[in-house]
C-alpha cells in the first residue's frame, strides 16, 4: 500500500496543471485556512501530515558521524519544460537521467523550488531551496535538496527565471532550450541523510532525503523574483525529528 500511495503522489508531481503532489485531493495552500498547520485536516488522504512521525521538512541539527555512500549523478541535457502549479515552479525532466545511491538507482523526475528554505541547518535557514525529485521503478522516492545562500547571481536560475511561467497553471515547452540541472549541484556533493516524507500534501512518509551540506549562491533578487511569483512564501515549517538519525 505505501507504494502505491508514493507512486500516485509522484504521478501528481509530474501533472503540470493539478496541485503539487496533491493527485484529486483538496485544495491546499501555504496561507489562512489552507496553511500547513491545517492540511492534515483538510482532506482524510492528507490525514498524515498531521499523524505522521517521519515528516519532512526538518531542522537539520545533532547529526551522526557516518561514512555515506557518494550519490553518483547521471544527469543528462534536456529541454526545458517548466510549470507553474500554484504551489511552486517545477521543471519536469525527460527520461534518462538519474541517481545511484548504495547500489540503488532512483530516475530524474522533476526539480522545483521554495522560498524561503524549507529545511534548515542548525536552525538556519536559507533564501531559497532546490528540490530534485526521484523514483525508482517501485515508486519509492529519493529527494536530493540543494540549499541557496545569498550571493551571486546564478547564472542557472537566471535561465530559468527567463522562461519562468507568472500566472497557476501557465506551462512553457522550449526544445530548443537544453539544461543540465547537474549545474545547479555544488562542486561538493557531501550530504545530509534522513527518513522523511513529501512536504506537501498527501505528505507520504518513506521518502529517502539527500540534502547537500554545501549552498550555492542566488542573488536576493532572484530569490525575490520567485517569491513574488509565488504570492509570498511557499516552504512548509520544519517538523519535529522524533527518533530518527540524521546521518553526515
Amino acid at each position: 500500500m505505501k507504494n502505491a500511495i508514493i507512486t500516485s503522489a509522484c504521478a501528481g508531481m509530474l501533472l503540470a496543471g493539478t496541485a503539487f503532489a496533491g493527485g484529486h485531493g483538496a485544495h491546499w495552500g501555504y496561507a489562512g485556512h489552507e496553511a500547513p498547520e491545517f492540511w492534515g485536516d483538510l482532506s482524510r488522504d492528507y490525514s498524515i501530515c498531521k499523524t505522521g512521525v517521519n515528516q519532512a521538512p526538518i531542522d537539520i541539527a545533532g547529526m551522526t558521524e557516518s561514512e555515506l555512500s557518494p550519490i553518483v549523478f547521471q544527469y543528462n541535457s534536456v529541454p526545458l519544460s517548466i510549470v507553474n502549479n500554484g504551489h511552486t515552479v517545477q521543471v519536469n525532466y525527460a527520461p534518462g537521467s538519474s541517481i545511484t545511491v548504495d547500489g540503488h538507482t532512483y530516475n530524474l523526475l522533476q526539480f522545483h523550488f521554495h522560498t524561503p528554505s524549507e529545511n534548515t541547518v542548525e536552525g538556519r535557514s536559507y533564501p531559497m531551496e532546490a528540490h530534485f525529485v526521484h523514483a525508482d521503478t517501485n515508486g519509492n522516492l529519493a529527494v536530493v535538496g540543494v540549499l541557496f545562500d545569498d550571493g551571486a547571481t546564478n547564472s542557472f536560475i537566471a535561465t530559468i527565471w527567463a522562461h519562468m511561467p507568472e500566472q497557476a497553471g501557465e506551462a512553457k515547452e522550449l526544445p530548443e532550450l537544453q539544461l543540465n540541472v547537474e549545474n545547479l549541484l555544488p562542486a561538493n556533493r557531501s550530504y545530509y541523510r534522513f527518513n522523511g516524507s513529501l512536504t506537501t500534501p498527501p505528505c507520504s512518509e518513506g521518502v529517502r532525503w539527500m540534502v547537500m551540506k554545501n549552498a550555492v549562491s542566488v542573488s536576493p533578487s532572484q530569490a525575490r523574483k520567485f517569491n513574488t511569483v509565488m504570492g509570498g512564501d511557499n516552504n512548509r515549517p520544519v517538523q519535529p525529528v522524533n527518533a530518527r538519525p540524521i546521518l553526515k
